[in-house]
């Protein structure tokens, strides 16, 4: 009996042991996973908690500083990560392959953008959080930021994607604008001048990174670089090299995550004037773009994870928790995208051949949460002034907002500029979406959230649907390797046998022999 105690005894010990061991690595794993969850929690309290103070706009100012450096920071390194990332990524598959890719990751945005549209659409049809009563408490608006039409806005994105000069497309982005200009004709009959103005549309420039055109740039470049063989290996090396040395950048900005997340929450927070009265006036369309927000990820996404990859979609979802908070913090897919790409390769496990393609176009073309957003503001501004839209006028609704979403630049706020166009799609007020930019601020963050994850998953996707010519390239490059290895091997046998002299082996890819 008391040798089975003894027994007894060891093993529980080795079993707190190994539960202690196991906990203590999930912690180390998760930390940065947890201080930012914390950093989250400790914003929102600062925020709500600062407010009865009414703090000056100095004081806010110093709070929201720790923020804007970390947002400077993720910023700073976005270029250098998409154009290392798509060059070494592109160089490194044929170009056959990289047509495939394109393709496959472009129908699939292009079907998850008209999903979250119909989505959103059938919410706020059966929801209808607007009606005329909320326009008499909000009051018309006053605010209209020059509607573009459909057309100038997908001839914008043509004049984006072949940028003219791709050291100005760093900087820079084409957009159409309208000049009124005053024309005085001389009216010979009465002798007088009369004056009548026409209105010109013009190409301009303003401020802000063109990054479809440098991703398509370096989508060209890389995938003619990768069909020069042994003359380009030292750029596609320097690029290689340069993207890990920017994803060790992002490794250290990674653990300042926590307190920049905590000051732009707490700073925006605090700068919102009648927070209170902003989302009660607004709650019923803020829970409408939430509700669908939570739909598409919990239950779309992870079905079509589900269907394509048969694993628990869960985990997957899990492992994005740190990029999703930074994607809500900073409103912007872009700004998450370095930490997005250190989940994806080092985290998930995603070919990097396939992160290094998908998650760069991705940030600038997949806008799921955008398509979401612009579908139900369209029609709550028609229930609000009392117009009821027809089923042609909701597919129109839905086929616009698809449209206008891949339109969007990855900046926060870009929605509200789309709307614009949609609603003139349907002959609705436009100056009504300065009613929204009270909680677009709110709203933004959560609908970004949508855009990164549908980039992640789609990555998931391709990844699958490109496994059997994936594995056919790493056959060719491992066959490639081996015939090298094998030619070294014999020029060092030869070379014993014959001492220093120049030895030139050609390799026979008819019959497999290394002919001298």
């Amino acid at each position: 009996m008391p040798e089975e105690n003894t027994v007894k005894i060891e093993c529980t010990e080795h079993s707190d042991k190994k539960e202690m061991t196991g906990a203590k690595k999930w912690m180390s794993e998760n930390l940065l996973l947890l201080g930012t969850l914390l950093g989250v929690a400790i914003g929102a309290i600062i925020g709500f908690g600062l407010r009865p103070c009414n703090l000056s706009q100095s004081s806010i100012m110093l709070i929201s500083y720790p923020g804007e450096l970390f947002m400077r920071l993720l910023k700073l390194i976005i270029l250098p990560l998409i154009i290392s990332s798509l060059v070494a990524g592109s160089a490194s598959l044929n170009a056959k392959l990289n047509g495939r890719i394109a393709v496959r990751t472009l129908i699939y945005f292009l079907i998850t953008s008209i999903i979250n549209a119909i989505l959103g659409v059938v919410l706020v049809t059966i929801i209808h959080p607007g009606h005329p009563g909320l326009k008499e408490t909000l009051g018309d608006g006053t605010e209209n930021r020059g509607a573009t039409s459909m057309l100038d806005s997908l001839l914008d994105l043509g004049r984006n994607i072949v940028a003219d000069n791709i050291f100005q497309a760093t900087f820079q982005q084409a957009h159409t604008a309208y000049i009124n200009t005053s024309v005085v004709t001389f009216n010979a009959e009465n002798g007088t001048f009369d004056s009548s103005e026409l209105t010109e549309r013009q190409i301009n420039y303003r401020a802000g990174t063109n990054t479809l055109g440098i991703v398509f740039f370096c989508l060209i470049f890389g995938t003619i670089l990768g069909t020069l063989g042994e003359k380009s290996k030292v750029v596609i090396e320097f690029f290689t090299v340069t993207f890990e040395v920017v994803m060790k950048f992002v490794t250290g900005v990674m653990w300042l995550t926590p307190f920049g997340i905590s000051s732009v929450i707490a700073g925006k927070i605090l700068s919102v004037n009648d927070l209170a009265l902003v989302i009660s006036n607004l709650a019923c369309f803020i829970a409408t773009v939430v509700l669908g927000v939570f739909i598409y990820q919990l239950i779309i996404m992870q079905l079509i994870y589900l269907l394509f990859l048969r694993k628990n979609p869960f985990k997957f979802y899990a492992g994005l928790i740190q990029s999703t908070c930074t994607a809500f913090a900073t409103a912007s897919t872009a700004a998450a995208l370095p930490i997005t790409f250190r989940l994806m390769n080092d985290k998930l496990k995603i070919d990097t051949r396939i992160t290094r393609f998908v998650l760069p176009i991705g940030c600038n073309i997949n806008m799921d949460g955008t398509a979401l957003f612009v579908a139900i503001a369209s029609v709550f501004i028609a229930q609000m002034n009392g117009i009821e839209l027809g089923f042609g006028e909701l597919v129109t609704v839905c086929f616009t907002s698809t449209a206008a979403s891949f339109s969007s630049a990855s900046v926060p706020s870009a929605a509200l500029v789309l709307l614009l166009m949609v609603l003139s799609a349907i002959d609705t007020p436009v100056q009504d979406v300065s009613l929204l930019f009270a909680v677009d601020w709110i709203v933004d963050r959560f609908r970004t959230t949508n855009n990164m994850l549908g980039d992640c998953y789609a990555a998931a996707v391709v990844e699958l649907l490109s496994k059997k010519e994936l594995m056919a390239a790493d056959a060719i490059l491992q066959e490639s390797s081996l015939d090298y290895e094998d030619g070294n091997s014999l020029r060092n046998s030869i070379s014993k046998d014959l001492g220093p002299s120049e030895i030139v082996i050609r390799d026979d890819k008819r019959n497999g022999t290394n002919n001298i």
